[in-house]
């Protein structure tokens, strides 16, 4: 009988997996794909690396950066070209640059801000004003609108927040909890009352940024989960199967595979909330409805490659976003060869467009040609691609509603019940590679 079960092989329970042969077991991972990996997902098409997924993480946080050490993998790891980072948003149709200066949608800078077309003079005055706001007392949790709207208007919350949020969790900021989602800032208002004033605070202590904002493998995201599962040759076992239940015995646990069953001293359930309220129902019932309020969105990838010389003086920067008041089917595009190097061979060119929820069910050719056109009238950009690559990925977006923090507390206590049951993922308290690899070791 194993010490632990797995359930789910993404990036979580993969590096659950990772940790716990380290301590010497010899885990078991349950997951129905026939690929390992999750959404993070890297192809290889006409010399180009083109990821389905996220195309990278971020440098601040520590966990990806350490697996990544053990695995022996750090002279793979390249940094996104800051030097030419420079992000336009959508308004009125025109691509119009983020100013200088903003940390989030946090303005650190007068001068670029009140310079910029982004923002109406009633914006600018609302942004210059806050810095003047004094602390505010624990005023009961937000939505991320509620809160952006209250130091900045209504314009920063549909020309920053919503664009700025869309492309992490593909959710309405008019949804989403500032408490979860926005917990630093919280903290900044509680203590300075002004965010502007906070964050210069902040940065005005913490040293020096020092390398790139993100960073990402040299051959695709995808040489992370492929070396994980590489190097664990021999030390794990994997079957292909679908979990239908999880029972409690008199020795552990028992799993109901699609046609067998296996015994477990302790099962670590790594998929969705929403897969994992199915397999816990005839364990926890209360358990799996406070899973099943985790709200989760699709998302869909379209990269569209190019002829270097047709998108010429047109790709510029790492792209755009597309705030939803401007949105028709993209929600933002990444111009791959700026951002980062080693992904677009010489010659060639690849934009990738995210689209929402709303764009999971719509046919392949519909969905190219909706993208093509908008990135023509956006960029000029009018050239047919020489490939297309399409990315559907169902449920795959956990969305921190209002009351996720609560209901998180609420879901981990009802879990501690039951001994040798851990649940780790993007549903809980952190969506990013990092969060993920990090939950994934604190219950390994």
């Amino acid at each position: 009988m194993p010490s632990h079960v797995v359930i789910g092989g993404g990036i979580t329970g993969l590096a659950a997996c990772w940790y716990l042969a380290k301590a010497g077991h010899r885990p078991v991972l349950i997951e129905k794909e026939k690929r390992l990996g999750g959404v993070i997902r890297t192809d290889e098409i006409e010399g180009c690396l083109v990821e389905g997924g996220p195309d990278s993480f971020l440098a601040a946080k520590p966990a990806a950066m350490e697996l990544i050490r053990e695995l022996g993998l750090e002279g793979d790891v390249i940094g996104s070209n800051d030097h030419q980072r420079v992000t336009f948003i959508v308004k009125n149709g025109k691509l119009v640059p983020m100013p200088d200066g903003l940390m989030m949608m946090v303005p650190t800078k007068l001068w670029p801000v009140a310079t910029s077309p982004l923002f109406s003079l009633g914006t600018k005055i609302k942004m210059a004003l806050d810095y003047f706001t004094g602390p505010m007392a624990d005023i009961g949790e937000r939505s991320v609108s509620d809160m952006v709207r209250a130091h900045y208007g209504q314009e920063a919350v549909d020309y920053l927040a919503e664009p700025l949020l869309a492309g992490v969790y593909g959710g309405d900021p008019a949804e989403l909890s500032a408490d979860a989602v926005l917990d630093r800032f919280v903290e900044i208002e509680k203590k300075h009352g002004s965010l502007t004033k906070g964050m210069l605070a902040a940065r005005a202590k913490a040293p020096a940024q020092s390398g790139p904002l993100f960073r990402t493998m040299k051959g695709g995201m995808e040489q992370l989960t492929a070396a994980l599962v590489g190097q664990m040759a021999g030390k794990f076992d994997r079957y292909r199967d679908e979990v239908r239940a999880v029972r409690k015995t008199n020795f552990g646990y028992e799993i109901e595979l699609g046609n067998q069953r296996l015994l477990a001293d302790n099962v670590v359930v790594a998929c969705p909330a929403h897969a994992a309220s199915a397999v816990l129902r005839t364990l926890d019932g209360e358990l799996a409805d406070r899973l099943g309020e985790i709200r989760y969105n699709s998302s869909v990838t379209v990269a569209l490659g190019f002829d270097q010389r047709d998108v010429e003086g047109k790709a510029r920067g790492f792209g755009f976003l597309v705030p939803k008041v401007e949105r028709r089917r993209m929600a933002a595009c990444t111009f791959v060869k700026t951002k980062f190097d080693h992904r677009v061979p010489p010659g060639k060119a690849v934009a990738r467009c995210f689209c929402g929820h709303a764009a999971f069910d719509i046919p392949d050719n519909q969905l190219i040609g909706e993208v093509r056109q908008e990135l023509q009238q956006l960029t000029g950009i009018e050239a047919t691609p020489i490939f297309t690559k399409i990315s559907r990925w169902p449920k795959a977006m956990a969305q921190y509603t209002i009351g996720h923090k609560a209901r998180v507390v609420k879901i981990r206590a009802l879990a501690a019940q039951h001994e040798g049951l851990f649940l780790a993922g993007n549903a809980y308290d952190g969506i990013g590679i990092p969060d993920c690899i990090r939950n994934a070791k604190a219950v390994s």
